[in-house]
């Protein structure tokens, strides 16, 4: 298997200054596959196409070309050629010296740079453009002239960084079919990067997803859509219902207040697990037998394709369906899901376990602050510990200068009944919160904790 991959990555880290961007990535990419890196802004996804590239170099770790360590060769000396957002045409040649211009640096024969320029106009779809001003293409012409350009040199991988972001919804859907059909045709590797989940799902063999530096799933779009490892990649990768749930025993699982059968198995018994269904596997039924649970519906929105449901469960849970057919807001309805749409997912966290010391005996630093806690007795003073404390027993304040730290909402999760976020501390260390209130992204938070809820326990205890 090791001969069919064409790039590995091994144990690669990147920091800029004091901030990790990229933590430990192992990845590797086979010959001709269509990879995509997908992710939020800032999750490490250019990053790593940059190191492919050669434009950047990793702090720790290998990049291998055909098994060979390419660390010490040059961006212009890798056979590989990088398709920008930012098309960066040369605006004083046309659309056909704008493709020839690497060959012509090479100094390549210009009969073989008239073939091979007019091959790959055919295949860009602008044959009868060569002679056109770039400054008069629209922005998917000039999209294509990039690709063109690229392709020419005839890569063995081509690096696309977001290459249609800055077209409108037509057209990005249009060069989508397209760049799928000269990878058909092509047969070289293609490393993708974007943040657009469905060109993710459309374009791809295999999609990388990335969070923070880290890759949270590799898989093919179906795995990642259908089998999501977390809540971060099932509340990312399209729309789920993601609730808190009890692994009751093997193919057996509560949430919403109700009992269901699925198909998992090996959690355990009566352990908490996530629980993911999404909205178009969630069925409606007139029949009183076949039916799971009942929910109140409170609107109800055509989507073009599909009517976007939410109801209220007769346990208090909001859930989206999505169906061919409407149901009127108020109306009680009769739902069931089978167990093969039923995902349950490993808990990656049921507390916030924080590392600490004692100040003295009744306070206590964490993340960089001091909080009163209860006395106690035989912990002394700069002693190592570890701090539990339940999500729901953190207290966010409106202004930061009102909590012993301050804070940033940096992601949301809806969990049905209530929210669960991440938030980010002023030193950079993470804290999860579950309320019932509505905060924002970007939501600038004070950080306050009541003493009887900070549980203490000496850091080398079981």
């Amino acid at each position: 298997m090791a001969g069919e991959h064409i790039i590995d990555l091994n144990h690669v880290s990147k920091s800029f200054g004091d901030k990790k961007i990229l933590d430990d990535i192992n990845l590797y990419v086979r010959k001709g596959e269509f990879v995509t890196l997908l992710g939020p802004s800032g999750c490490g996804k250019t990053t790593t196409l940059r190191l492919i590239a050669g434009f950047l170099a990793p702090d720790e770790g290998e990049i291998l070309l055909d098994g060979r360590d390419i660390s010490g060769i040059p961006p212009h000396k890798r056979p590989f050629n990088t398709v920008f957002q930012r098309y960066a045409l040369f605006p004083h040649l046309d659309v056909y010296d704008n493709i020839a211009f690497g060959l012509k640096l090479q100094k390549v024969p210009s009969d073989e740079i008239d073939k091979r320029v007019r091959k790959v106009l055919k295949m860009v779809s602008m044959t009868d453009y060569e002679e056109r001003d770039v400054n008069s293409l629209s922005g998917g012409q000039q999209q294509r002239v990039a690709i063109a350009r690229a392709l020419v040199n005839q890569p063995k991988i081509l690096l696309l960084d977001e290459p249609l972001a800055a077209l409108d919804l037509k057209m990005r859907k249009d060069m989508q079919i397209e760049l799928k059909e000269m990878h058909r045709e092509l047969g070289i590797t293609f490393i993708y990067v974007t943040h657009d989940q469905e060109e993710a799902l459309t374009l791809s063999d295999t999609i990388v997803v990335m969070n923070e530096g880290k890759i949270q799933q590799i898989g093919t779009p179906t795995d990642i859509y259908n089998e999501p490892v977390n809540s971060f990649v099932a509340d990312f990768i399209g729309e789920s219902n993601i609730l808190n749930g009890t692994m009751i025993r093997d193919r057996r699982v509560s949430f919403i207040g109700h009992e269901f059968e699925c198909v998992d198995e090996g959690f355990g018994e009566n352990v908490p697990v996530d629980v993911v269904v999404r909205p178009e596997d969630i069925y409606f039924t007139k029949k009183p037998e076949r039916a799971q649970f009942t929910a109140t519906v409170n609107s109800c929105t055509f989507k073009g394709v599909h009517y976007e449901m939410y109801v209220d469960t007769d346990t208090g849970n909001e859930l989206m369906i999505q169906d061919y057919d409407a149901y009127p807001v108020g109306s009680t309805v009769m739902l069931y899901i089978d167990p093969d749409d039923i995902q349950v997912m490993v808990k990656e966290r049921t507390c916030n376990t924080i590392e600490g010391k004692m100040v003295d005996e009744t306070h206590v630093e964490l993340l960089g602050g001091e909080f009163e806690c209860l006395p106690q007795p035989g912990l002394t003073g700069g002693e190592e510990i570890v701090a539990e404390i339940a999500f729901d027993k953190v207290d966010l304040l409106d202004h930061q200068e009102d909590g012993v730290l301050a804070g940033e909402v940096h992601f949301l999760l809806y969990k049905g009944d209530h929210y669960h976020l991440t938030i980010l501390t002023e030193d950079g260390d993470h804290l999860w919160v579950d309320t019932d209130d509505i905060w924002d992204k970007g939501d600038l938070v004070g950080i306050d904790l009541a003493k009887e809820d900070i549980k203490i326990r000496r850091k080398h205890e079981a």
